[in-house]
């Protein structure tokens, strides 16, 4: 009997690695801008500023896309669950569905954050050079 239940989880495990392997295939992960997209606050003109502005907003665009894409992955993995597993079978396989979703959708708003946490204090840098 353990033979067959270490098995059974290890394909659980297989099947859980296809399914992320299969969401971050059809979910592309947005590329961050990069630090010539944020300009210096100290040194940046308005335009310059505006232009970072508008990079970031895209970014946070593709970062809504990329984790609406990712619950609509997850959605369908679960959906695909085999009802004929026993239920606790079929609780845990949703369970690390939804690990797998919380932890790439954490990483992404994470990322996320990060970038913009740069680019206010460069609003705040632009603000203090520019003050009247």
């Amino acid at each position: 009997m353990k033979f067959r239940s270490t098995v059974l989880v290890s394909s659980l495990a297989i099947a859980a690695l296809g399914a992320a392997t299969q969401a971050s295939a059809a979910c592309s992960y947005p590329k961050a801008p990069d630090n010539s997209s944020i300009p210096d606050g100290s040194k940046a003109s308005k335009d310059e500023m505006i232009a970072g502005m508008k990079a970031m907003r895209a970014y946070n665009d593709q970062i809504k896309q990329y984790t609406d894409c990712l619950k609509d992955e997850h959605d369908a993995a679960v959906a695909k669950i085999d009802p004929s597993l026993p239920k606790d079978k079929q609780d845990a396989r949703k369970a690390e569905l939804d690990n797998v979703l919380a932890q790439k959708n954490d990483a992404a708003v994470d990322a996320a954050q990060t970038v913009t946490g740069r680019f206010n204090d460069q609003i705040k840098a632009y603000n203090a050079a520019h003050k009247s």
